[in-house]
């Protein structure tokens, strides 16, 4: 849907821009030419309804040439540095909650052309533990967000529900990064629940990032179904270059990189930088009013994104 509403953006800014161009090159001029050849000819000075009446261009025309800067506006600034996203379910509870309403840096991984998405200018790349926006290596019209857990290069276990990174070795004249855990620290459990299940928060400490996570201690791990790359073991995975591994930070209500591989860096849309706005949808069963319509709104929620 979003590629849908670039390239109909695109078509949008280019018909209206070259119909301004158009009528600021071209019409204008004659109109105002035309203006001055009927003041000739007149003894006296047109009226202002007349001046009018010659001057303004035809409805289609002065449309065009009222929207163009905005349309180009909005698409410079939702193609190439901030693309608004909402949050369309529960997998990346509790950094991100169904209802928030979030803002993409686009620039950081470089700039892209709007439709294709192919890159033309390299600024950077996602770090680990970034929050990114992708399109979804099974089905690209569709967004995803997760979390980067491993970078090209990395090795990646996830077992008993613990993860385990080893970063790339990019010095091979010193001894290599060993194998390290990432350390989690109780925080709370309750507070959040899936399917009537609670689910425990934990404090993730990333190699470069801490973050919260939520884990269901009252589900079996689902290795059988994890993405079995080929030579390793189910669980685990030496990340290509080119590609990220992802992973939600609601660790058992997330079908992410575990299940289905590796997102390709041509498939990044940007790193989730800000939460905008974020609302409620709690209703009850007996209430008259669409579930779709926001019971309230989550102020406390605007603001970074960890």
């Amino acid at each position: 849907m979003a590629m849908y509403f670039s390239l109909f953006l695109v078509i949008i800014t280019i018909v209206t821009g070259i119909v301004y161009f158009l009528d600021k090159f071209i019409y204008a001029p004659k109109r105002q030419l035309n203006l001055e050849a009927t003041q000739e000819q007149c003894s006296q000075p047109l009226d202002e309804v007349a001046i009018e009446k010659i001057t303004t261009p035809n409805a289609w025309v002065d449309t065009s040439v009222q929207v163009f800067p905005v349309i180009a506006f909005v698409l410079i600034l939702r193609s190439f540095i901030y693309e608004p996203f909402q949050i369309p379910s529960g997998s990346m509870m509790p950094t991100l909650l169904d209802g928030d309403f979030i803002l993409v840096n686009k620039f950081n991984y470089g700039l892209r052309e709007p439709v294709a998405r192919n890159k033309f200018v390299d600024i950077g790349a996602p770090e680990r533990g970034d929050v990114v926006v992708f399109k979804y290596p099974l089905q690209p019209e569709i967004d995803y967000i997760k979390r980067v857990v491993g970078l090209p290069g990395d090795r990646i276990i996830y077992r008993n529900k613990s993860l385990y990174i080893q970063k790339k070795c990019t010095d091979t004249s010193v001894e290599c990064p060993k194998m390290e855990q990432v350390l989690t620290t109780f925080k709370q459990t309750g507070e959040y629940q899936q399917m009537g299940m609670p689910l425990t928060r934990y404090e993730s400490a990333m190699p470069n990032k801490t973050h919260e996570i939520l884990v269901n201690n009252n589900t079996y791990p689902q290795n059988h179904r994890f993405y079995n790359q080929p030579g390793l073991k189910k669980g685990e995975w030496l990340v290509p270059e080119g590609g990220y591994l992802v992973m939600g930070d609601n660790r058992d209500n997330s079908t992410d990189g575990r299940f289905w591989g590796f997102v390709p860096e041509e498939n990044l849309v940007g790193e989730a930088v800000a939460i905008w706005m974020s609302f409620d949808f709690e209703r009850q069963p007996e209430d008259f009013i669409p579930t779709w319509v926001p019971s309230g709104v989550r102020l406390s929620r605007i603001g970074g994104i960890n």
